[in-house]
This record gives structure tokens, C-alpha cells and sequence, in this order.
């Protein structure tokens, strides 16, 4: 049994209070924090589809936009070169691309902003190489 629910691309979590008899909802995986009630599935579906409607009117008349929760469908477009290693990659480490790439794109989110990883190169870029000819020739 799923104790979710889906209203316009939102899923709702769905979980019974025994103490107060209610179900209680909780739209899942956006940041906004959305929660609702209902005495029965019937009203709890209500008020579901009345908090997103809610929420995305909020957001059109504040000028912002509403959040909408990920598929995990996701359709990149990268150079031959780059679909060879990463297909190279995910073979060396014995899993499929897709799960290769959702574990690069998840240790990548979790970087922070600006975070580059470290390449090695064996040869100086160009400027490098332009502010090596300039400080041997002061010398």
C-alpha cells in the first residue's frame, strides 16, 4: 500500500494521527514546507488539491515561481568523448551508466557552489605558461 497521493505533478505523504484521528499530509520534495489535514480520505484529498492551488496562486501573485518536485527523469546531451568515459567509468566500476551517473550527480550536488575538482595536468595552461616567459625574462 502507497501512503502517497499525486494532485498536478505534487506528491503528498499520508500519515493517520491515532491520537487525533486525522490524516495528515506533507507535499514531498520541494523545499516549501506544505502540510494539511482531513478526517477522512475524501477530505484530506480536498484539502490537498486546495494547498497546491493554493501555493502555486500564492507563488504566480508574488511574481515567483512555484517549485516543482524532480521526476529522476533526467535527458542530458554531452560530446561523444565525454558518453564514452562516463560509459567506461560505470563499466570499471561494475554498475550501469545511469547508476554510475546518478551517484556522479549526487556527489556533485553535494559540493558546494563554485566547487571544482582537482585534475591533474601535465602541462602549464597558457597563462601560466604567458607568466613563466614574463617573470624569466625580469630575472
Amino acid at each position: 500500500m502507497t501512503n502517497t497521493m499525486t494532485y498536478r505533478g505534487y506528491v503528498a505523504s499520508m500519515t493517520f494521527d491515532t491520537e487525533d484521528k486525522i490524516v495528515v499530509g506533507r507535499v514531498l520534495d520541494i523545499d516549501d514546507i506544505i502540510t494539511f489535514h482531513g478526517e477522512s480520505i475524501s477530505e484530506f484529498e480536498t484539502n490537498f488539491h486546495a494547498v497546491v492551488d493554493d501555493y502555486i496562486l500564492a507563488c504566480e501573485t508574488l511574481g515567483g515561481v512555484p517549485e516543482k518536485p524532480a521526476s529522476g527523469k533526467l535527458m542530458l546531451r554531452v560530446s561523444p568523448g565525454v558518453h564514452a568515459a562516463a560509459l567506461k567509468a560505470a563499466a570499471r566500476s561494475g554498475t550501469s551508466l545511469n547508476k554510475w551517473a546518478e551517484e556522479a550527480l549526487s556527489a556533485a550536488s553535494r559540493r558546494g557552489p563554485g566547487a571544482r575538482t582537482q585534475r591533474a595536468r601535465s602541462e602549464p595552461s597558457p597563462k601560466e605558461t604567458r607568466a613563466g616567459l614574463r617573470s624569466s625574462r625580469v630575472a
